[in-house]
């Protein structure tokens, strides 16, 4: 894969080497026939099918139909994600190293060591990225700008996975991942500004880090250490930095935060209408929810694992972290009707004290 910043480049990432070290680690799925093999990707890709019109129901957000949800193995969910970072990430670096380099001539050790880093940080990013490979169901891309963005990603070794160990039917799980999928990607239709917005304050947010003075590679690779050893539960201390240690500043910290908040609505909405299409359309909902619950303390997704705990978050941003508890706190004051103003502008985002105090959200946005 030659992402858009290329193996050559001086940036401080090498995206070649992350997307080859992901797929080279992305381990195989279950061992399967191939009749088993085609069997579960038709209902995966039926399931897909299915989730539209039980979204728009329980949602009310009426948006026009995407195209199909691409079924994938774990290597080339990897590569995905490689790309999509590269996107959104690579113009955000190269100004960053700009501004250094004006500001200092970089000498011939420095970009020996800038050389080395770029290529450590692709070894960290790719070995983390394989790593997650086989733990995320899924995924809506929303935030790159090149080929794939908008697609609906559904992991198939991950689904039938994870369907044995919670020990559920696999149409009704299948089903229940698609809803959560779909139900992103109608958030993204619902509200067209979105996807802008949250790139732009992400790519802002960036240069703003990666631009400080001594944030270095050196410094980057870290962040991305720390997420890996975050993902692989290498203990309760994190010895490498998170993304919040670069953060120096009170306007840097309530980014992360804001940005934060944005993602527990999504994540919590997702949740909350996945549960909510019933029993009439997922029969074993109740079951699947409980062992999943019980299951996603030791097996946190990629948007958790990343927020929570590799940027550092996990104390500091505790109380608005449930973004279901504020989607179901805003229904039972205002309806979801009420809720759907929040897809309306940036100024209805909920802030972040306000995705643990709902009914803060309801007196500002409706008065």
């Amino acid at each position: 894969m030659a992402g858009p910043a290329g193996e050559h480049d001086g940036g401080l990432v090498d995206w070649d080497l992350a997307a080859r070290t992901a797929v080279r680690l992305a381990r195989p799925g279950p061992r399967v026939s191939p009749e088993e093999a085609r069997r579960v990707v038709e209902v995966v890709r039926s399931a897909a099918a299915a989730s539209p019109p039980h979204v728009a129901r329980v949602s009310q957000l009426l948006v026009p139909a995407g195209p199909p949800a691409r079924v994938v193995e774990r290597g080339a969910w990897a590569r995905t994600n490689v790309a999509s970072f590269a996107s959104l990430l690579s113009p955000v670096m190269t100004e960053a190293l700009a501004q250094r380099s004006s500001r200092s001539r970089r000498s011939a050790a420095g970009a020996r060591g800038l050389g080395v880093g770029r290529r450590v940080t692709g070894l960290q990013l790719g070995s983390l990225l394989g790593l997650l490979s086989s733990r995320v169901l899924g995924q809506y891309d929303a935030l790159g700008e090149g080929p794939g963005t908008g697609d609906l990603l559904v992991v198939a070794p991950n689904v039938l996975a994870v369907q044995r160990e919670l020990g559920v039917d696999l149409r009704d799980f299948a089903l229940w991942v698609c809803l959560h999928e779909e139900t992103h990607r109608v958030q993204f239709a619902a509200a067209p500004w979105l996807a802008d917005h949250l790139r732009s304050r992400a790519r802002a947010l960036s240069g703003d880090l990666l631009g400080s003075p001594g944030a270095s590679g050196e410094r980057l690779a870290s962040a991305v250490r720390g997420l890996r050893e975050a993902v692989s539960g290498g203990g309760g201390q994190r010895s490498g930095a998170g993304l919040l240690d670069l953060a120096t500043t009170a306007d840097q910290r309530r980014a992360l935060a804001e940005v934060t908040a944005v993602m527990a609505l999504l994540e919590g909405h997702a949740d909350v209408v996945m549960d909510e299409v019933g029993p009439s359309v997922v029969p074993t909902v109740a079951t699947i929810r409980r062992r999943f619950t019980a299951r996603r303390g030791s097996s946190r997704g990629l948007l958790d694992t990343a927020l929570r705990h590799g940027l550092g978050l996990e104390a500091k941003l505790r109380q608005y972290a449930d973004g279901a508890r504020f989607v179901r706190g805003v229904v039972r004051e205002v309806g979801t009707a009420g809720l759907n103003a929040v897809w309306s502008s940036p100024a209805a985002l909920p802030r972040p004290e306000e995705v643990a105090d709902p009914v803060a959200w309801v007196r500002r946005v409706h008065g």
